[in-house]
């Protein structure tokens, strides 16, 4: 009979991860739209585990270490969603084992919008299919897989401006529950630049309905980031960018009550907040 592994705490689990990884990493924060760092205790191998948390795969890094003994070991670098409960038991398969995590709650603010264009609060039916064939698209990058060792997951911020609305706000529009903000809004000038926080490639580009002019970048192993609201999109698919590389300008289309960036960071499939990327 296989045995499940122990939980690892938080504080455990950050002390083998800042100790071991062979480079850097997001900040650890074991909350709904939160990230678990969980050690792949037990798997020695040369090559990287595939790892999977609820049908999606993981992104795992390498740890080597004096603790054991030179030999590679790894971690799997987890997005908790923004619905998970701290009473739920969140389990990541690797290896044929099972690596069960527990998390705390966190209980996130309310914003309330108003929104002249009330098709971007209540769209009609054929508003509703272009939005289900978008998000279609948008999944479909964010599950994208490149199998690249030690993706960068860390980063620069793509616009310059102060935060306007947080990661994980309880959104209503014109006084109607509406999913949680899944992004940090940076507030900016119309026409400001917006440039890529780490390498990657460019995955789409489109003009989406709720979104407006939009972007998705790949960082390897799962991590993908989202610009949206973009007067302008300057790269298109397959593009390969570095830090600092310029993907378009602010603006204000889609459903926005002013310009701005919005920006998604996406990881297995599970958008988190993106200032546990922050390289300051």
């Amino acid at each position: 009979m296989r045995l499940m592994k122990p939980l690892v705490t938080t504080s455990l689990a950050l002390i083998l991860s800042t100790a071991l990884y062979a480079g850097d990493l997001p900040k650890e924060s074991r909350v709904p739209g939160g990230i678990a760092v969980v050690p792949l205790s037990g798997l020695v191998s040369t090559t990287a585990p595939k790892a999977d948390f609820r049908g999606n795969r993981v992104m795992v890094v390498s740890a080597t270490g004096t603790a054991y003994e030179n030999q590679t070991r790894w971690l799997a670098v987890v997005g908790i969603p923004l619905k998970a409960k701290s009473a739920q038991k969140l389990v990541i398969s690797a290896g044929g084992e099972k690596y069960p995590f527990t998390i705390e709650d966190k209980e996130y603010k309310a914003q309330y919008l108003t929104i002249k264009n009330k098709k971007h609060v209540n769209p009609d039916p054929e508003q509703v299919k272009r939005w289900r064939r978008e998000k279609a698209e948008m999944v479909g990058a964010f599950k994208h897989w490149d199998p690249i060792a030690q993706p960068p997951v860390t980063f620069a911020l793509p616009a310059k401006g102060p935060f306007s609305s947080p990661f994980g706000l309880k959104r209503f529009f014109n006084k109607q529950p509406r999913n949680p903000h899944s992004g940090l809004d940076i507030a900016a000038p119309l026409g400001a630049p917006i440039t890529a926080p780490a390498s990657g490639t460019v995955l789409t580009t489109g003009n989406y309905f709720f979104n407006g002019n939009t972007v998705i970048m790949d960082h390897g192993q799962g991590l993908t980031t989202m610009y949206c609201h973009m007067s302008r999109i300057d790269v298109k698919p397959g593009d390969k960018l570095n830090t600092g590389d310029t993907l378009g300008l602010i603006g204000k289309t889609g459903r926005v009550t002013g310009p701005h960036l919005h920006w998604s960071v996406s990881l297995n499939n599970v958008r988190v907040d993106p200032i546990l990327f922050l390289n300051n």
